[in-house]
């Protein structure tokens, strides 16, 4: 799974134009994952501020920690040969640039 992290706000604060280039650069690589069958699935994420959390006891909060100076943006999940390969795709990632894409893998089914 790439976990792709940007700083709160970023998006807001770019242009209609650099937005629309990035959105691009997205379908692009999209494309191209779904091409050589290695994309399981991807998705971005709501804003942050739409976040909900449910902890421990069942306490309800709303959006995210006070401190957080980067919020999960959306997601990729890809079919890898290797971590290397993973980590090529993970700097493919546009969001890359300026933030960080973690690469997590996923544990396998049991069963």
């Amino acid at each position: 799974m790439l976990l792709i992290y940007t700083e709160a706000g970023s998006w807001q604060r770019k242009s209609e134009e650099e937005r629309q280039a990035l959105y691009a650069e997205y379908l692009a690589l999209d494309d191209d994952l779904r091409a050589a069958g290695r994309l399981a699935g991807t998705s971005e994420l709501r804003p942050v501020a739409e976040a909900v959390a449910v902890r421990a006891g069942g306490l309800v909060t709303d959006g995210p920690y006070a401190e957080t100076k980067e919020q999960l943006g959306g997601y990729y999940i890809v079919d890898c040969e290797s971590l290397d390969e993973a980590l090529e795709i993970a700097a493919r990632i546009p969001s890359a640039r300026d933030g960080a894409v973690e690469v997590r893998p996923l544990v396998e089914a049991r069963g």
